[in-house]
């Protein structure tokens, strides 16, 4: 590769001191790293998912998860993702970077390219992949004053998997050859099905047969109060609703019974081993592990910590997944894209208070309603799954030839 004078400029100026050293939480995990940069919270989702489906393949590999300062922490991350802030474009913090995790893959997904860190692991000879590369994500003015940067970054990727033909094009026009480039749409955000288990959701199920359903989940204090008014409204239309309400930290699972009791609520307690029957209007589902069951049941969930400012939403694949209609709050800032898109699709749709929830619930109570929503949810879960399937193919060939797994 010619050498870009562009470059070396830039990585003069990363030679400066840094603002402040990264500190690293956790020791590198032990065999197979993929090291994951994700430019947004979207390309967060399809790094997450195509390692949950490496695993669930039978590759037993740990992500390490980066993000730039304006991505935030992602949530209720699983035991084999390791998040860390992306280090400074300064050449020691990116060498300690290096050093401590000593990944056997980078997957940069999208654009956002930071040339010291790029640089310091194609030197290092780490195999790179950029993915989900569109045609304005290498913007030309980033590097106005380092003229030929964008070009000499591209061509240190061994693989480009680009969205569409003027992906292709615009990365053509930074000399990357065909070769390099295999144009395989969007990767797949949506999050694999979450499990339980099947004996008591069929139990379940049985017990409620016939009894419209509702879930409220990840549910905040200061949002309850909005959603029991909504189901005592709700209960106006059909007698025989019942709502399962899941606090988002279930060790407020006391407190959320507390206000069950004090306001008349006929209540089941999941946590103290009691099942629903006829009478229940609540169940109380206060423990962790069990949401693959509750949006099964449920043909339609509201996706708290929404409601309310401050919490930035949960992640609406989860419900969307299990074939739920979606009900989301204002405020769902963390998961603002995957919301557009189930949105967008007429499989998620917003609600802001007690009236326009309870509108919502009696609705999609209709079950043509909900199936209806629930079906183009399926869409947008399963849109990506190919291109998914064609980077796991490539990651394992690599890892194979390695001899990392």
């Amino acid at each position: 590769m010619a050498r870009s004078l562009s470059l070396a400029a830039y990585l003069a100026l990363s030679r400066r001191a840094a603002r402040q050293p990264a500190s690293f939480q956790i020791e590198r995990p032990e065999g197979t790293l993929i090291w994951g940069h994700a430019t947004s919270s979207s390309k967060v989702a399809s790094l997450v998912q195509l390692v949950r489906r490496l695993r669930a393949h039978g590759t037993p590999v740990q992500l390490l998860l980066t993000t730039p300062e304006d991505v935030a922490r992602p949530d209720r991350l699983k035991s084999y993702v390791h998040w860390q802030p992306a280090p400074e474009e300064v050449s020691s913090e990116i060498r300690r970077f290096l050093l401590h995790w000593a990944p056997d893959m980078l997957i940069w997904a999208g654009g956002g390219l930071r040339p010291a860190l790029i640089n310091a692991a194609h030197r290092k000879d780490i195999p790179m992949f950029l993915i989900d590369a569109r045609a304005d994500a290498f913007e030309s003015g980033r590097f106005q004053w380092l003229p030929d940067v964008t070009h000499a970054l591209l061509g240190m990727f061994g693989q480009i998997l680009a969205v569409d033909e003027a992906a292709r094009r615009r990365l053509s026009r930074f000399g990357v050859p065909n070769t390099k480039i295999q144009i395989t749409g969007r990767l797949q955000e949506a999050a694999t099905a979450l499990d339980c288990d099947t004996q008591t959701r069929d139990d379940l199920a049985e017990m409620l047969a016939g009894r419209p359903i509702w879930l409220a989940a990840m549910i905040q204090p200061e949002e309850l109060g909005t959603v029991l008014q909504a189901h005592r409204a709700s209960l106006r239309y059909s007698h025989r609703q019942m709502l399962i309400l899941v606090p988002d930290d279930e060790t407020r699972g006391p407190n959320f019974q507390a206000r069950l009791e004090a306001d008349g609520w006929r209540t089941a307690i999941w946590s103290h081993g009691d099942e629903p029957d006829e009478n229940t209007q609540i169940l109380l589902a206060d423990t962790r592990g069990e949401m693959g069951l509750w949006y099964r049941l449920a043909p339609i969930t509201l996706m708290g910590s929404s409601l309310i400012a401050g919490h930035g939403g949960r992640d609406p694949f989860e419900p969307a997944a299990l074939g739920s209609a979606v009900l989301y709050g204002p405020n769902v800032s963390r998961h603002l894209h995957a919301y557009s898109r189930l949105a967008e699709a007429g499989a998620a749709r917003i609600v802001r208070d007690e009236e326009t929830l309870t509108a919502a619930i009696t609705r999609l109570s209709a079950p043509d309603q909900a199936a209806i929503m629930a079906h183009a949810a399926w869409q947008v879960c399963s849109d990506g799954a190919e291109a998914t399937d064609t980077l796991m193919a490539q990651i394992q060939n690599h890892l194979d030839q390695q001899g990392t797994t």
